[in-house]
């Protein structure tokens, strides 16, 4: 009887080949909740243009307290649906995702609510506004981050002062220029800078970048030949003009 070789080997390889992805596809598919226990958990917060609430020592804390910190546990008792739960009931949490990986690390990430402007209202409250015009509550400051002041209602905050603050966050320049926000009692705006010895007068919180912007045409074209300290009172209301009121006794 004559053996056919070739197709012999061909079937031998065919075979081998099957088994190869018989046992690969049994890997990658087997469950997570084949480790152990959990070796390690990873938190990542992502960070924002200024400085937000959360770390991830206060994300752990945070599981703890509601005891479903997963480091060490069993991986198949983890529930990474609980722990995204617990996160977002968190009023400076955005968003939560948590994941198990096979080797027994606990994954998760965490999107922060960043404030952009902190409330110190005439009456009396204070808070945060986030930037998607969100309430957060009184934590702690955060470093360089604007001030608001003045006749403001949560309303107002949220729906005109975040635009204002979110504009000044947008550019480095005013990011880091402004310091405070005055609201009047008529509703209009005053910014009060870090440099000079001057106050800008916005009127409206409507058309922000526009007026923003003709403000630093006249820093560069203007103050820095006359002088940052030379005006008390500076105006940008209106298209077209800027009106500005000279320090007393100042020439």
């Amino acid at each position: 009887m004559n053996i056919n070789w070739k197709k012999s080997l061909l079937v031998v390889i065919d075979i081998v080949i099957l088994g190869y992805l018989v046992l690969a596809v049994t890997a990658f598919n087997k469950p997570d909740t084949a480790a152990t226990h959990c070796t390690e958990v990873k938190t990542d917060v992502e960070t924002g243009i200024v400085e937000g609430f959360l770390t991830a020592d206060e994300i752990s804390k945070m599981l703890r307290q509601e005891k479903v910190f997963p480091l060490s546990q069993p991986m198949h008792d983890i529930s990474s649906r609980r722990i995204e739960e617990t996160l977002q009931k968190s009023p400076f949490v955005e968003k939560a995702e948590c994941y198990k990986t096979q080797n027994g690390q606990v994954c998760i990430q965490v999107q922060q609510r960043i404030p952009v402007v902190k409330v110190m209202a005439d009456n009396g409250e204070n808070y945060y506004i986030d930037s998607q015009a969100n309430v957060m509550p009184e934590n702690r400051f955060v470093n360089d981050l604007v001030v608001a002041t003045g006749h403001i209602s949560r309303k107002y905050a949220q729906t005109y002062l975040s635009r204002v603050a979110n504009s000044l966050l947008q550019d480095k320049f005013w990011q880091n220029q402004i310091v405070q926000i005055n609201v009047l009692a008529d509703g209009t705006v005053e910014l009060v800078p870090r440099v000079g010895d001057h106050i800008i007068y916005i009127g409206s919180p409507s058309g922000v970048e526009r007026k923003l912007e003709r403000m630093r045409k006249f820093y560069t074209y203007g103050l820095n030949k006359a002088g940052w300290n030379k005006y008390s009172y500076i105006s940008v209301e209106f298209d077209n003009q800027i009106i500005c009121k000279k320090v007393k006794n100042r020439l």
